[in-house]
């Protein structure tokens, strides 16, 4: 896994009156411990990928307390399990990212929301929104809005998160509606404490099952003519129920004095970083204490129109701090107010910018404006601005030369960089190619040194989406795609369109064993081992039973090869899909394999012997055609030593991990023969000793220099190979 909870999920084990300590993910996870939840399930995706880590190393106190666990192949599978709560009066909760996930998962969704549920349900959604995010610029409130699902946006708070997650399950249950909590990226890991409960375990579970199922209700299924009855039931009695549970919970928060000319609505995610700033002003400190009136929505659908009247009533005007576009929170609000017959001023998007994160100095320069315009001294948070506009202008004012820029690129050592090395050589060979890359790791290609591909538009989309394209080129189309997005969607969406309607394509398939970019989540295809949940699927088999006769199977790691089966599936007469298994394991998960059983067998005494690669200084031209061949990170460039050359010469540096891509693109490209590599042994044994002494005894009789030589350490011995 990307980040190991074993030890921290001990706090999940707290009983009632124990303090917890840790981040918000890990709060999450126990407050649904707490809620006596009977399934949990999901689909890893950053920034909420820990909350399945964390369910998933759990697993024997989710067994303990009899509560179901499922990694879902998808969204669509993760939202269908709540199809559980529709019928049984059984908790559930699953989690993904959105707005991504929320749109793959969006028929099941709508499905669910029709009848409602018996059950509490919660969709824990990680709001990948703003510069940090990795998706579409797109809000979970419209979703929310249109199938009337609850939405949750709780102040990064921890006891409030986990009030939340816990009321969460109350509110559905008392509606009948599935519930939406979204969490944006510092939310996930804002560190805290809270008070915690016992576990509960479900009254019916994996433990306590249910004797026989429910009994047959056609109105419970989301199908005419029932339907319709249902849509009216989410208006005219749903949503009455929910306005008055979130009222009679106090689940929004009034902040501040009663009473004030003016005051301000926001969204619970956004109050820390709102907060800092009036603390800039001198209206609030580091504890919440304003000085302004403000009601924290942490329910963001539905709004309460009494709760807003009450609020706004003998206000000159309200600042709206909402994220995103478009403005779903003041448009409602406006209409709210103009029902009422109050004429309270409303600003939020004139003041605060329509799209884009809202970070510290946008938030602080919205709020600025806003109390300067109601004769509000914003005190301090003038300075604040100026000085970071004073920062920006100085930094662009100067005459250094700017930075060289840094893109994106993959691990050292990532299997996926020589598939595009190798796709690069064709393509000069070859000539220009349709590129379809996927969602993943492998969208990193998009960058230097590769600059591959024409379009990203779903995860395992990219074969689908290369569909029309491959009608309309002279020349077959490259798609590429991870195992992770082969099973998520690309089978089915991919595969099975384009052997039924006979297109002719390539499809790269990079089988790296694991979700990667999300942090080494296990998948279908993921080879089976003691801590994990990989069940070891074929993905050949897969695809000859789907009618998938072209397929070829390569190490990622031999460079030539893949040019050759890659100029091959090119160039072929064979019509139809053409697929390439282009095999590697991430890089990342073999390194923390290996390490620490390495490092235990080297404190043992025992041999052992690791390799990495070395640019012979004399040799190398300075070309670099290397380095903008392979793009590795460790790969760069140092003085030449030569006084009478002045370009920089190649070099290795020590985050090599061996994987020989760069020799082999020397190899594969016919480029200069400076790399050599070098295999270092700790622990050598008397054999290894006299190799190395024989062999520098021949390197001394042909004239050759020994003190020099790269794999020389006090506690390793490396022999150069030929």
């Amino acid at each position: 896994m990307e980040v190991s909870f074993h030890k921290e999920i001990q706090s999940l084990k707290l009983g009632e009156g124990d303090t917890f300590h840790g981040e918000g993910i890990l709060a999450v996870t126990k407050a649904l411990l707490q809620s006596g939840v009977a399934y949990v399930g999901g689909y890893q995706g950053a920034p909420v990928s820990h909350l399945l880590d964390v369910l998933v190393q759990s697993e024997d106190i989710l067994a303990e307390l009899g509560i179901h666990l499922e990694t879902c192949t998808n969204e669509a599978a993760a939202a269908a399990m709540l199809a559980a709560s529709v019928q049984y009066p059984l908790r559930g909760c699953v989690t993904w990212k959105s707005i991504v996930g929320t749109n793959v998962a969006a028929d099941a969704l709508s499905n669910l929301a029709s009848p409602g549920v018996i059950g509490g349900t919660l969709i824990v959604v990680g709001e990948d929104y703003g510069e940090g995010a990795s998706v579409i610029q797109e809000r979970s409130h419209a979703f929310a809005m249109k199938s009337s699902i609850w939405l949750l946006d709780p102040r990064p708070d921890l006891p409030m998160i986990v009030k939340m997650v816990e009321k969460s399950f109350e509110l559905s249950e008392a509606s009948n509606t599935p519930v939406m909590m979204e969490l944006r990226i510092r939310a996930c890991h804002v560190f805290g404490s809270f008070e915690t409960k016992d576990n509960v375990a479900a009254p019916k579970s994996t433990r306590e099952k249910f004797a026989e199922p429910a009994p047959f209700d056609y109105a419970r299924l989301a199908h005419p003519p029932v339907t319709f009855l249902q849509e009216g039931d989410k208006v005219n009695r749903r949503l009455p129920l929910a306005r008055d549970f979130i009222a009679r919970e106090g689940l929004n928060e009034f902040m501040g004095p009663e009473a004030g000319e003016i005051g301000i609505i926001t969204q619970g995610g956004l109050f820390n970083g709102l907060n800092d700033r009036l603390a800039d002003a001198g209206l609030s400190d580091a504890y919440g204490d304003l000085k302004i009136p403000a009601l924290v929505l942490n329910v963001t659908h539905p709004l309460l129109p009494d709760q807003i009247v009450d609020f706004a009533r003998g206000k000159k005007a309200v600042l709206i701090v909402e994220e995103g576009a478009p403005e779903y929170i003041e448009l409602s609000v406006g209409k709210i107010l103009r029902q009422a017959d109050l004429q309270t001023a409303i600003h939020g998007k004139d003041m605060l910018p329509m799209a884009g994160e809202y970070t510290a100095a946008v938030v602080g320069r919205g709020l600025a404006k806003f109390l300067t315009q109601y004769g509000v001294d914003p005190g301090e948070l003038g300075q604040w601005l100026d000085a970071v506009d004073t920062n920006r202008a100085a930094l662009t004012a100067r005459d250094a030369p700017a930075l060289p820029p840094r893109p994106p690129t993959f691990c050292t050592g990532c299997p996926e960089r020589p598939v595009f090395t190798a796709m690069k050589l064709v393509k000069e060979e070859t000539g220009p190619m349709h590129v379809s890359v996927d969602i993943g790791c492998h969208a990193l290609a998009t960058f230097p040194p590769f600059s591959q591909g024409h379009s990203i538009i779903g995860y395992g989309l990219s074969l689908a989406a290369a569909s029309a394209v491959s009608g309309t080129q002279v020349k077959r189309p490259f798609t590429v795609m991870g195992d992770g997005g082969f099973w998520h969607n690309g089978l089915l969406t991919g595969v099975a369109g384009s052997v039924f309607n006979q297109d002719d394509s390539v499809l790269v398939v990079m089988n790296n064993g694991y979700s990667s970019a999300t942090g080494a989540q296990d998948l279908p295809s993921s080879k089976p081992k003691e801590s994990g949940r990989g069940r070891g699927l074929d993905m050949e088999k897969a695809l000859r039973a789907m009618g998938v006769t072209w397929i070829k199977r390569v190490d990622n790691y031999r460079v030539a090869n893949l040019v050759n089966v890659l100029r091959d599936a090119r160039l072929t007469k064979e019509k139809g899909l053409k697929v390439i298994l282009a095999d590697g394991e991430c890089q990342l998960a073999r390194q923390r394999r290996i390490k620490p059983a390495m490092a235990k067998a080297v404190a043992a005494g025992e041999r052992v012997m690791r390799t990495r690669f070395w640019v012979d200084e004399d040799t190398c031209t300075g070309d670099h055609s290397c380095i903008r061949l392979s793009g590795c990170p460790s790969l760069t460039i140092k003085p030449n030593p030569d006084p009478l050359r002045t370009d920089p010469v190649a070099h290795v540096n020590n985050d090599c991990v061996g994987c020989g891509l760069c020799g082999e693109v020397s190899h594969a490209a016919q480029l200069c023969p400076s790399f050599a590599r070098i295999d270092i042994i700790q622990n050598p044994t008397a054999w290894d000793r006299a190799r190395r002494g024989l062999s520098d005894l021949l390197i001394k009789l042909f004239g050759g220099e020994t003190q020099g030589r790269p794999a020389r350490a006090p506690t390793a011995q490396g022999v150069p190979a030929e």
